[in-house]
């Protein structure tokens, strides 16, 4: 058989959800802070760009002022000036660029270019994104107690000013996204490291026991005028040996095999035929409750499917225990009557290596195996079990015609 190593560090979908879990709690930190730095960035800038246009319309608003009591002072000794005078000296006087009103001391207009303007007792105040600025002259010269400034743009300055710190917001967290991901893959680039010398290891370790395996099992079969007993538990013996050598084996087999038109219930029954030593060794009683199906992928890994379902609910039933296989309308059930899962533990046990119960032995990779052939061949896996009463594995097979087109 040709074993392959791989050369390159390829996360699994266990490392993948990790990574992924750690980024997405980077992100939403990262987000809850540029959000919060963002909006007292954006509360302070909008408080100094309101404070500056308000300095900015007092001064000149106050100009304004000191220009008609300078008009008023010279024009005093040639006499009062007349409406039409007055109104063009105001209407020529603004050098600024707002819009100003002037207002007599009953507050009504006497020249504005303020539309629909309401006298408040405020000096300074927004309302409808514009900034009104009034000042009160109470020499009233040429009958002007108020002077109004209004400002057009500090709704557009302010929304201005919202979208460029939201742009840099957006391009910080992705830059930050960027970062948290290839920190993540950084942190777990060691983990995975040892994973894969473990993955060499038990690559060469299989090799070298495939010989001896099959030169046993060949024994066995030659093997006369030995006790039927012990000859059956030999055999058992070896062909739990042989299961656990083809699921070591199974991920790194350099070899490709085509998917093709199985008929299940045949593969099934071959092989529970195969362990059926190893079933009887532990006084179990299996039923099986088998419809013709077909499914489509590779036989290899159907075997390796059956393989350590089977394995699973033997290994973790006692003696006595009874283990049922239905396959009805593209539907397998293994349930087994024995320690069960408990509902804490039942997403971990898909992980790789990882072992539920160490007083029964196994590498911890059968039915994470189980978890990888479902998902390359769209099988819906389900798990039903309650710690005590055993647990029943449901694999739902994809129609034969959706998964051939």
């Amino acid at each position: 058989m040709k074993i392959s190593k791989e050369k390159v560090i390829v996360l699994t979908s266990y490392e993948r959800k990790s990574l992924f879990s750690f980024v997405a709690v980077y992100l939403i930190s990262v987000f809850i802070l540029l959000a919060i730095i963002g909006y007292l960035f954006f509360e302070n800038n909008r408080a100094s760009v309101q404070n500056a246009m308000k300095f900015e319309m007092m001064y000149q608003a106050r100009m304004l002022s000191s220009s008609i009591v300078m008009k008023a002072m010279q024009n005093d000794s040639k006499g009062a000036m007349d409406t039409a005078s007055r109104n063009d000296f105001l209407k020529n006087l603004k050098h600024c660029r707002f819009q100003v009103g002037y207002y007599d001391q009953e507050k009504k207009a006497i020249y504005t270019e303020i539309d629909n303007f309401e006298m408040t007792d405020q000096a300074f105040y927004i309302k409808d994104g514009n900034g009104y600025t009034v000042i009160e002259d109470t020499s009233s010269h040429f009958g002007v107690h108020y002077i109004v400034l209004k400002e057009n743009e500090l709704a557009k300055t302010v929304q201005s000013l919202r979208i460029k710190i939201i742009g840099y917001l957006v391009l910080s967290f992705i830059l930050m996204g960027i970062v948290g991901y290839f920190l993540g893959r950084l942190f777990l680039r060691p983990v995975r490291e040892q994973i894969e010398s473990l993955d060499n290891f038990i690559s060469d370790t299989t090799h070298e026991l495939n010989t001896p395996i099959s030169a046993i099992l060949m024994t066995i079969q030659s093997l006369k005028g030995v006790e039927p007993k012990k000859l059956k538990r030999l055999e058992a013996s070896a062909k739990r040996l042989s299961v656990m050598y083809s699921s070591l084996t199974y991920r790194l087999e350099g070899k490709v095999e085509s998917s093709e038109l199985l008929h299940f219930a045949t593969i099934v029954e071959e092989r529970v035929e195969y362990v059926k030593e190893l079933i009887n060794s532990k006084h179990l009683h299996i039923t099986l409750d088998l419809d013709t199906t077909q499914v489509f992928m590779t036989r290899t890994s159907a075997c390796r499917l059956i393989d350590n379902l089977l394995s699973n609910a033997i290994k973790y039933s006692d003696a006595g225990d009874s283990i049922f296989i239905t396959l009805k309308e593209n539907v397998l059930k293994i349930r087994d009557t024995g320690i069960g899962i408990d509902k804490k533990v039942q997403d971990d046990i898909f992980k790789r290596y990882h072992r539920e119960n160490d007083e029964r032995g196994g590498f911890g990779i059968g039915l994470n195996i189980v978890l990888s052939i479902c998902k390359e061949f769209r099988i819906k896996l389900d798990l039903e079990s309650e710690k005590g009463k055993g647990s029943t594995f449901i694999l739902t097979f994809p129609k034969v015609s959706q998964r051939v087109g």
